[in-house]
């Protein structure tokens, strides 16, 4: 991990590196004189388990990237990070682009744009099915007949991934830990499948914004995979804590997903934007948005030789992310990577005892990563209250949530630089605010 000195250090390495370039250009090609796939043997096939240094980053950015200049070196990088980073977190082989099948990973600008992706490939797949078994149906009348669904804990980029999609939408009620279940999601389809609607999605959700709640994968992938159900996974947040082996039974049923979308963004130590996601078919994204004009035509179409992005992503053009992701998994390696995870964890868990010993207190949902839902004992007005008053000093900030009927207070450990004393400072002056205000100026605020 970089400290101040050294990031100066680095930093002004990087200018000299690109002042260098500039000067030096003219003695570059123009053109790259790589075939497609020279990068892979290249370079491991996995990400390395300790840190490795600066300077051995620098040498293989002159010896891997720069032959391919910005493109190819851009996709074939890509695609052997995206690689890297489901065997770190255990993905089905199927989701890799480098094994026996038809998969793999793309980096999207948000999950929300994955998840809009996803949805409108899954679409398109429906509606060439049924228009095959159904020739008389035009794509209008099957669009109508179209419902997708998502859990009442899920992100609200689902449902305007259904605005946008122009598809109906129906949320499934999540069970007493807020969790998605089979039961809940059969009940749905039976009723929609009796008013003759067509079920042709499911977005499940592992680690909810609202409470970091996990959707049963068990019982809801082998319902979507008997009905023909596109099952998306959005782990946006909790997908990085599954480098480390002790959070991978939150992932178990994986393997009934089309598709699986986390941002190492979040809690990955890679900076925005960076949402990485993987499909089992990639011909399921390439054949809902595949256009081919003459000016973007190449000598190796997407046949298997190369990946072509623009076909697999809402813009045309791309920005080069994957070298974040090549930086920070060598600089800090899998176990530097997995202790970073363990240290966040174990200061939530810090935040929850300190909860849990104050009787005023009461913890709302299951800790299981870097998100504490907490509140006071009491009506939701008090906790509005309180929310209002610790984000009005600006000492620290605060969002909440509602858990079914209680406004509920969200403490996330995030920051790489957060420490044991700054949970401590955390509670010491949420404490001092929820004495004040039990103490009379929540009465007072109300009367006036």
């Amino acid at each position: 991990m970089m400290d101040s000195a050294e990031f100066r250090k680095r930093g002004k390495e990087m200018v000299d590196y690109m002042a260098d370039y500039l000067e030096e250009i003219e003695k570059r090609q123009v053109y790259p004189g790589v075939n497609p796939g020279y990068l892979r043997p290249m370079i491991p096939a996995s990400a390395p388990e300790d840190p490795e240094t600066f300077e051995d980053v620098m040498k293989d950015v002159e010896r891997v990237i720069m032959p391919g200049t910005a493109s190819p070196a851009c996709t074939e990088l890509e695609i052997v990070m995206l690689d890297w980073l489901a065997k770190m977190i255990h993905l089905p082989k199927e989701f890799l682009a480098g094994g026996d099948g038809d998969g793999g990973g793309v980096i999207q600008g948000t999950a929300s744009e994955a998840c809009l992706m996803v949805m409108l490939a899954a679409r398109t797949k429906v509606i060439q099915q049924l228009h095959l078994k159904h020739p008389e149906l035009s794509r209008g009348e099957i669009m109508d007949k179209l419902v997708g669904y998502f859990s009442d804990q899920a992100h609200s980029s689902v449902e305007k991934a259904g605005l946008i999609a122009g598809v109906k939408m129906r949320t499934i009620p999540s069970d007493e830990k807020f969790a998605a279940r089979g039961p809940a999601l059969r009940k749905a389809l039976e009723e929609d499948k009796a008013a003759g609607l067509v079920p042709f999605f499911f977005c499940a959700t592992l680690g909810t914004t609202p409470s970091c709640a996990f959707d049963n994968l068990l019982e809801l992938g082998p319902i979507c995979k008997e009905e023909n159900i596109w099952l998306h996974i959005d782990a946006a947040y909790a997908g990085s804590a599954f480098v480390c082996p002790e959070f991978r039974h939150f992932m178990k049923g994986v393997e009934f997903a089309n598709s699986y979308n986390f941002n190492p963004h979040k809690w990955l130590l890679v900076n925005f934007d960076c949402s990485t996601l993987w499909v089992k078919e990639r011909t399921d994204l390439t054949d809902a948005f595949k256009l081919n004009p003459v000016y973007l035509q190449h000598n190796h179409q997407e046949c298997g030789l190369i990946t072509d992005y623009r076909h697999w992503q809402i813009p045309q053009g791309r920005r080069f992310r994957s070298l974040k992701l090549w930086f920070v998994f060598r600089l800090y390696g899998v176990k530097g990577l997995q202790e970073f995870i363990r240290k966040h964890v174990r200061l939530a868990h810090e935040f929850e005892d300190l909860v849990r010993q104050d009787e005023r207190f009461e913890i709302s949902a299951d800790v299981t990563l870097g998100l504490v839902c907490f509140r006071l004992k009491g009506s939701n007005e008090l906790n509005k209250t309180l929310l209002e008053n610790i984000n009005q000093t600006k000492k620290i900030h605060i969002v909440p949530c509602k858990l079914r009927d209680k406004f509920v207070l969200r403490f996330v450990i995030c920051a790489r630089t957060t420490e044991s004393h700054h949970v401590q400072f955390a509670w010491k002056h949420i404490k001092e605010l929820a004495v004040e205000l039990l103490n009379g100026g929540y009465q007072t605020q109300i009367r006036n």
